[in-house]
């Protein structure tokens, strides 16, 4: 239908609802039903059967099922049904890996629902944009995201941007009051706005037309067919690594194979020995690793009140040096209360605090009454009327910004709500705040017709334009000595962090108009100020001072007066004696180039707008630093999208500055930045845990069959015994290092390189000096067993099978730091205690199990026999690691004597 013919009684009458009072939940219930949530279809899942069979196009899984026919054409059904069981079950842990990671990134889409404000019943609610219904009211404002199609029914200087639907970069004005009728683009439509785009200024209010796929943006989502999944630059690495790393299994494989012909084994069997090797030996499931430790992550940082929407951010996590952090709600509770006022050279104070709607006024300790002070009065009346915050009692929902919310729950102390006021004064027009302004006003006119002008904002933009000041109860001309007055009470109230905000009004001659901000906002008398605080949060503090110990240095920034941010940076512990503090106007003044050369001493910059946000990145990055920036706002955007690590308000935040941001702090936290570092650092390390157990494995497999082909021995593991080392050790075990804990001085290394490699840290060292001990000793285990007794293979194979497990399984307890196995309590990790126990379990099982020894080429092992084998499997991380303390105490030895 064309919506946009329509007038708001045609709209009222067509979609059945109110315009005052917007839908009951009971309609709103009923067309829920009849139309289906407001979201898009999502892309078709793949089918579990679908998913299953995937895990089983790799290339040597299916050379190994091959292998495994040919088995059995020749007769050797045991290995063949054996072999056929561990691919089977291969499969089934990679599609249970995958699916986790599926419901994973699921649910981290689910919890990025975006919220709408809607008009039920006579009240503004928020709710989810899914459970908007066509009829219903709904209203945004700048820094939004239209959640459905509507028609304009207010709009107030609104612009949105619509490229996605138009291609047009410009955003559109918007006007509710334009008629139209025929056939009209959509770039045209003036009094239309569509889902999926976003307010860039002005706000508005709109009745829902369609919702879901019956919008323009479902029409587009109906020609998408599918999105590719993101893939992080360490599974790219990792992807590279693991082709270098198939090349070079692949040829020590054919050389075991080739050596084992010409020492006179069998093709056959050293075929089927080497195509199983291979298998054990190929880490293709690498980058798959990676993207289930990323969901294992993220989830985590869901629980830590973190949102990752862009996966590369938990890599980059783990280099970040800078923070840029918001003061309000970030570093502070963001629960300003007014705490001080001040006019014409009278103070009071006010008590309560946070959302409390109960407080005294007092001056010298002595309770004052509002209707005897007249400017007080006035201070707090201008306070509620200059406002969009709102408070429902009946719901106890506050909305608004935090500053307003104070100045409207100062008014409500003294019994001035902003319903009663209404009732007296008219609010006619509105000059809305924007941050180069640094002013808000309305034009209101009394019962008695006079119109007025009342502004609030920052005080020495509000002094810059008054002429005159409320001082006595009485209009007076604002001279030197007066405006001395106001720049003391202003130092005086930073320096007690409270952040203050100046009221001031004019009176509107008979015939005056004013059409612009600027024709408003002149000529004012100075009622006073409000001198508000919000206390920094404690967790933030000790949050800065692990960033500290962590290599990570935080920067504020915030539009607060230089005296109040100082103070605030000061009681949160992070402005050093040598930091600096830069306002907003020197950064005006200073090239990015120029920036650079001091940016690295400024710990607080004050007075800033958003837009020197992106200067401030720029510069940092410019001198190497990997930077977070945070930010709630429309303008913010383009600092948190060109910083290495965006984050955005979930909370606080807008739609926009979301859009644009890889984190989202569903708490507003700066607590929360610190544990998703924490987190992200935690992450890349067991990722480097998973490898270095991985490759290391593999490199002992490799390596022992080698040895016995050089030596002149027969196969000491046989296929079977080689695909259940990979299955059991491979599985369980090291996918509990992907949950392991942080190590306790993870937050107190620097930050990683960005050009740090995977092996880096002498990574690639251990991984082959370890592999390499796990091969010999299980090459010594078996050749002891064997010349004892030559004529039982079994028994010696059986010893070589078992060494090798365990060496493994005791290796994966060293994996879990950087040091030694001393150095950490190996039951720090039950998980992992538990997959080594049951993988133990499995090993006995296929030892003593007499229906199993057969297939898997086993004998029940005596006392002696497993003291050699704990012994042989033990020696390689105990020798290191003893290795380990005596090269530490004999360091320290040395320090001592030094």
């Amino acid at each position: 239908m064309k919506w946009y013919t329509f007038s708001a009684n045609e709209l009222e009458n067509e979609l059945q609802t109110n315009l005052s009072t917007g839908l009951t939940e009971k309609q709103a219930k009923k067309r829920l039903n009849d139309y289906g949530p407001n979201e898009l279809q999502q892309e078709e899942r793949l089918s579990p059967i679908i998913v299953f069979l995937s895990q089983f196009k790799d290339f040597m899984v299916l050379v190994l099922l091959v292998a495994t026919l040919i088995s059995g054409i020749l007769g050797e059904y045991m290995d063949a049904i054996a072999i056929m069981l561990i691919v089977f079950v291969n499969g089934i842990l990679g599609y249970v890996q995958e699916r986790k990671a599926e419901r994973s990134l699921h649910a981290l889409k689910q919890l990025s629902s975006p919220k709408v404000q809607v008009l039920r019943q006579g009240e503004w609610n928020t709710i989810l944009s899914k459970e908007v219904v066509p009829g219903d009211m709904i209203r945004f404002s700048a820094g939004d995201r239209i959640g459905a199609d509507i028609r304009l029914i207010e709009s107030k200087s609104l612009s949105v941007e619509e490229s996605a639907l138009t291609g047009e970069s410009i955003p559109s004005q918007k006007n509710a009051h334009t008629s139209l009728q025929g056939d009209q683009s959509l770039g045209d439509q003036e009094n239309m706005c569509f889902m999926g785009t976003m307010v860039t200024s002005g706000r508005g209010v709109g009745i829902v037309v369609s919702t879901g796929m019956n919008t323009e943006m479902g029409k587009i989502a109906h020609l998408l067919t599918s999105e590719e999944g993101l893939q992080t630059p360490l599974q790219k690495r990792l992807e590279q690594l693991g082709k270098i790393l198939i090349l070079v299994a692949l040829a020590l494989t054919a050389l075991v194979v080739v050596v084992g012909v010409l020492q006179g084994q069998d093709l056959y069997t050293m075929f089927l020995a080497g195509v199983s090797l291979a298998v054990a030996a190929i880490p293709e499931g690498l980058p798959a690793i990676v993207t289930i430790a990323l969901a294992l992550g993220v989830q985590k940082m869901i629980r830590r009140r973190a949102i990752v929407r862009k996966l590369p951010s938990v890599e980059t996590l783990g280099c970040a040096t800078v923070i840029c952090s918001d003061k309000t709600g970030t570093l502070t509770q963001n629960k300003m209360t007014v705490t001080e006022m001040w006019s014409g050279g009278k103070s009071w104070k006010v008590s309560g605090t946070g959302f409390d709607l109960t407080g005294d006024f007092t001056t010298n300790n002595q309770l004052i009454d509002v209707e005897q002070s007249p400017a007080l009065k006035q201070l707090l009346t201008f306070g509620v009327l200059c406002n969009n915050a709102s408070i429902s009692r009946s719901t106890n929902d506050i909305q608004g910004d935090p500053t307003e919310v104070a100045l409207l729950i100062a008014g409500l102390k003294a019994g001035l709500s902003k319903e009663s006021l209404t009732q007296t004064y008219e609010i006619i027009e509105e000059f809305p705040f924007d941050s180069e302004r640094k002013m808000m006003s309305v034009l209101v006119k009394t019962s008695d017709h006079q119109r007025y002008i009342v502004t609030k904002g920052a005080p020495d933009v509000i002094l810059s334009r008054s002429e005159r000041i409320l001082w006595n109860d009485r209009s007076s001309i604002m001279d030197d000595h007066r405006k001395r007055d106001v720049h003391h009470t202003i130092e005086n109230m930073g320096n007690k962090a409270l952040r203050t905000i100046a009221v001031g009004y004019r009176a509107l001659k008979n015939g005056e108009q004013v059409s612009t901000a600027f024709e408003a906002e002149t000529n004012l008398t100075l009622i006073g100020l409000q001198g508000m605080i919000d206390p920094p949060r404690p967790e933030a503090i000790e949050s800065i001072q692990d960033c500290q110990q962590a290599g990570i240095k935080t920067v504020m920034i915030t539009g607060d007066h230089i005296v109040t941010a100082r103070a605030i940076a000061q009681q949160l512990n992070m402005l050093p004696d040598h930091g600096k503090v830069l306002e907003g106007n020197e950064l005006a003044a200073m090239s990015v180039e120029e920036l650079e050369s001091v940016v690295d001493e400024v710990y607080v910059f004050a007075r800033v707008s958003p837009e020197h946000k992106l200067k401030i990145v720029k510069a940092l990055q410019n001198n190497g630093h990997i930077v977070a920036m945070t930010g709630d706002g429309v303008n913010d955007a383009p600092a948190i999208k060109a910083a290495n690590i965006g984050i955005s308000m979930g909370k606080s935040g807008t739609d926009v500055a979301r859009e644009a941001s890889s984190l989202i702090l569903s708490d507003d936290n700066f607590a929360t930045i610190r544990s998703a570092i924490e987190e992200g650092r935690n992450i890349y390390e067991n990722i480097r845990k998973f490898i270095r157990y991985l490759l290391a494995s593999n490199v002992g497999e490799i390596l022992v069959m080698l040895f016995a082909m050089l030596m002149s021995l027969p196969l000491p593991l046989v296929p079977i015994q080689i695909l259940w080392v990979n299955l059991v050790t491979d599985g369980l075990p090291a996918m509990a290092l992907g949950i392991d804990s942080a190590e306790e001085d993870v937050m107190k290394r620097s930050p990683r390189g960005t050009t740090e490699g995977v092996f880096s840290r002498g990574l690639g060292w251990k991984i082959i000096s370890r592999g390499f001990l796990i091969g010999v000793v299980t090459i010594i285990a078996f050749a002891i067993a064997y010349y004892e007794n030559p004529e039982n293979l079994v028994r010696a194979q059986t010893i070589a099978f078992s060494t090798l497990v365990m060496a493994q399984l005791i290796h994966v307890f060293d994996c879990r730091s950087e040091k030694s196995v001393f150095h950490r309590n190996p039951f720090g990790n039950i998980y992992l205690v538990l997959a080594v126990l049951s993988s133990i379990a499995l090993l006995i099982v296929v030892i003593y199990y007499p229906p199993l020894q057969p297939i898997f080429h086993t004998i029940s092992l005596n006392v002696r026999e497993w003291m050699l084998v704990i012994g042989m499997a033990g020696l390689p991380t105990f020798a290191l690691a003893g290795s380990h303390i005596f090269n530490q105490t004999k360091q320290a030895k040395y320090k001592f004597t030094k």
